[in-house]
């Protein structure tokens, strides 16, 4: 078996990112949308201080950005976050984009209104440390939106045969199925952090686009992708 949860890929492919010429990024970029859909129904961005806590090459703090978010971006890829600037910068976006990790980031407390964290939290090192400061960065009343892969063997199927192998809409080795968390595990976590688990959705294919990509958005099935969020108590 080859690399897993291999982080490397979104340094290599940083400068195409905002292209359309790689058909994988192309479906990271649809997923944002379908993801959005359901987020906006629980929060009002606008004049709200958000960190989009793994956000690559910048498509999910872009649409926060221009949702009216003051919005704060963090990833481990160095290439990946010099190519977001750079976007940003050509759009005229205010958007803060840092290289880090969630397990050590080192944001004041209370800094956040919101942290968003998407296609993230099955790559990370410590879940429980990640978490911890998620809720440590989060003003009181704030909320973290997420999703992540169940670990199923369905999810399995989907997520890395088809997905990786047979569709090739990733690149091979992006997930390491091992790494998948259950909703009880992500659930138990948030407890320990401090925060409130609320809805739960989940999150799928809905339709293809003009150029074949799948299009995406909440979808009743949490088996393989599930969407949610959590909220920090007032006191």
């Amino acid at each position: 078996m080859g690399k897993r949860n291999d982080l490397e890929i979104y340094d290599d492919v940083a400068a195409q990112w905002w292209s359309d010429d790689i058909r994988w990024v192309r479906v990271l970029k649809n997923m944002v949308p379908g993801r959005l859909k359901w987020f906006d129904r629980h929060i009002l961005w606008d004049g709200k201080d958000v960190l989009d806590l793994g956000c690559a090459g910048g498509f999910m703090a872009e649409a926060l950005a221009g949702r009216g978010a003051h919005v704060t971006g963090i990833d481990p890829a160095e290439k990946a976050i010099e190519t977001a600037r750079a976007h940003a910068e050509q759009d005229g976006l205010s958007i803060r984009y840092d290289v880090g990790v969630g397990e050590t980031m080192d944001y004041p407390d209370a800094s956040f209104d919101a942290v968003v964290c998407v296609d993230v939290l099955e790559h990370v090192q410590d879940l429980q440390q990640v978490l911890d400061n998620v809720a440590r960065v989060l003003r009181p009343g704030g909320r973290f939106l997420f999703d992540t892969i169940n670990r199923n063997p369905i999810a399995r199927l989907a997520a890395i045969t088809m997905a990786e192998d047979v569709f090739r809409m990733l690149p091979k080795g992006t997930h390491d199925p091992h790494m998948f968390i259950t909703q009880d595990e992500l659930r138990s976590g948030l407890d320990k952090a401090g925060l409130v688990p609320r809805d739960f959705t989940g999150l799928g294919p809905t339709g293809l686009n003009k150029r074949g990509d799948p299009t995406f958005g909440p979808i009743p099935i949490q088996t393989v992708i599930y969407m949610g969020y959590a909220e920090k108590p007032e006191a």
